[in-house]
């Protein structure tokens, strides 16, 4: 690798943890606000989001430009190739974070519904998920990152609970119909931002070892 090349990887690697650590910390803050009702909290996570936008679209260019001028072989192109795809992952799970602000703003002027969901321990999961890609990504820890690929069962097993939960009780509330069909989206919002931290985990596998884990669930096991 020439040296112009490593200073331009090394670039890149520091742009895209940086996008990492805010898609987190505004994926923290939506879970926040929706478990505390609080509509500014939310607010703040919508205006961060144009933000983690324009860093996604930096983070794309960069290694358009490094495909371009150096025109990178063996492990530095697989890196290259998996940045591209755990930046969208990043930016997908900004715009979820998003959907969960928006649905807590509304949330946030509603009576409290009486109801057990399993949200705290469905966001526990989905951000311990989140937390583990990154650091399999830091590391180049293929370890840690067939863990993440395992748990999501975990996550997508809560969130069928909470849509039977939610059908149940638009049954016998319909009073709660609108509170209930936007608490349903956030387990969903959920469920996808762990679909996405599983796509990171495993774009992690293909980065370290070259190996594509992709539908390979035995592996998880």
């Amino acid at each position: 690798m020439s040296v112009h090349m490593k200073r331009e990887i090394d670039k890149l690697k520091s742009k895209l943890l940086s996008l990492c650590r805010v898609v987190e910390e505004s994926f923290l803050q939506a879970v926040k606000s929706i478990k505390e009702q609080n509509a500014n909290l939310a607010k703040k996570v919508i205006k961060a989001d144009i933000k983690i936008d324009h860093m996604e679209v930096d983070v794309e260019e960069e290694c358009l430009k490094i495909l371009a001028l150096y025109q990178p072989v063996a492990i530095d192109l697989r890196f290259i190739i998996t940045a591209l795809k755990i930046n969208n992952d990043l930016e997908r799970i900004g715009d979820l974070a998003v959907n969960i602000a928006e649905r807590s703003q509304f949330l946030a002027d509603q009576p409290k519904i009486d109801v057990p969901f399993d949200f705290d321990r469905m966001a526990v999961k989905t951000q311990l998920m989140l937390r583990k890609s990154l650091d399999a990504l830091v590391n180049m820890d293929c370890k840690l990152a067939h863990e993440v690929c395992a748990a999501d069962d975990e996550v997508d097993t809560i969130n069928r609970k909470i849509y039977n939960q939610v059908k149940d009780n638009i049954r016998s509330h319909p009073e709660w119909l609108e509170s209930l069909i936007h608490l349903l989206s956030v387990s969903r919002d959920l469920e996808r931002i762990a679909d996405h931290t599983t796509n990171i985990a495993e774009d992690v596998i293909y980065m370290a070892k070259g190996e594509v884990v992709r539908h390979r669930t035995e592996d998880y096991k």
